[in-house]
Order: structure tokens, then sequence, then C-alpha cells
């Protein structure tokens, strides 16, 4: 088990005297105490991808916020404060690989702001993303599998009043599912959905539970 540090960018951005944009970026690093090849590569990739969201917020997002103010100040609408926010979990910690998934929320006006979740599965032993197949080997038939017990799962939670889904969730199931999005938790895989993929917003992020060993 790795010790895990938590890195933070955060910043106020003022504009005319007057803050419009707020961002906090926290990121993992590994306390580099034991000699394994993939501590610096996973620590340098989750460094900067940071700095790119910090740039992102202080470039892109920052002139965006710096039109609305302006807008809203000249037909006498209220100041809004655009927000970015990132957080994480760590999933699994173990020897071989570390499993997590990262939010990034932002705010830049509307009803709500909208959240795009990520996943890393990292072997620190090589230094490399362990993909999906990895946790079923031998199986040629593992997606189809998977997408079955997605299903299943959907259509139990319709049938317990449990969950909210469009109707047409199987299509969408099958359009949407991406080999990259999952994090493992406890030994089984969870796979997960962006928001509006097969849900409305209010279900947030659909995650579901494979009990791989049981595929």
């Amino acid at each position: 088990m790795y010790e895990i540090l938590n890195n933070v960018l955060k910043k106020k951005l003022e504009y005319k005297g007057e803050i419009i944009l707020k961002y906090e970026i926290n990121y993992p690093e590994i306390k580099n105490n034991i000699n394994e090849f993939g501590i610096p590569i996973f620590n340098n990739k989750n460094k900067r991808e940071a700095l790119k969201l910090e740039e992102y917020a202080q470039s892109k997002l920052f002139d965006d916020a710096k039109k609305t103010y302006d807008y809203n100040k000249e037909n006498g609408y209220p100041i809004m404060v655009y927000e970015l926010i990132k957080n994480y979990e760590i999933t699994e910690n173990n020897p071989i690989f570390i499993s997590l998934y990262s939010d990034e929320y932002i705010f830049s006006g509307g009803a709500h702001g909208n959240t795009v979740r990520k996943s890393q599965n990292f072997n620190v032993q090589i230094g490399k993303e362990i993909p999906l197949e990895y946790f079923y080997p031998n199986d040629e038939n593992y997606v189809v599998k998977i997408l079955q017990s997605i299903n299943e799962q959907i259509a139990k939670q319709n049938q317990n009043e449990e969950g909210t889904y469009f109707d047409n969730y199987c299509e969408l199931v099958l359009q949407t599912f991406n080999l990259k999005n999952f994090y493992v938790k406890n030994g089984n895989v969870y796979i997960f959905f962006q928001q509006y993929d097969i849900a409305p917003y209010s279900t947030g992020i659909p995650t579901f539970e494979i009990n791989n060993r049981g595929l």
C-alpha cells in the first residue's frame, strides 16, 4: 500500500475589483520513499494534468467569466462567479496498482454546473495504465457480459423505482460504453457513464458494480 499525498492548486481570480472565478484542483502524489519504476511516471502524469487544468481555468474559463461579467453589468444582472473544482478518490491501493477516479466540476452559468468523471488504473511497478481486459483474462466475451450486467441492474432499479434512466437506456448503454471509464474497488470493477449518457442530470453519474469473478 502506497502513501499518497494530496496536492492543491487553488486561487480566486478578480476582474474590475470583484471575484469572478474560483478554482480548486486536487491531485495525488505517491510519496517517493520506495524504489518503484512507475512512481515518478504516476506523479508527473497527475501534476501535468493538474497544471493543464489550471492553465485552462486561468485562460479560457477566465476570459469567458470576464465576458459574462461585462454582459451582466451592462444589463443589470447579478454578478456570476464561475467555478472549477477537481476532486479524486483512491478506490484501490495495493503493491501492484492504484485505481482512482476524479470528478471535474465546472459552473459557468445556467441552472447547475456539469461534472466529468475520469479514472486511472495505474500499474506502479511498470508505470503503465491497466486496460479493462486485464481483469478478464481468457474471456473474449467480457464486454458483452458487462453490458448485460449493466442492463440487468438498470432494469432491476427501474422495477424497484430506485433510479431514473432514459427509456432507450439499452441502446444508450451500448452507444456510450467506454472501455476507459472504470475503476477497481475491493477487487471488483465499477463501470461509470457520464452525465446525460444514459440518464437525466438528476441521476448523477451512473455507476455499476461488476463482480468480475462472476463473469
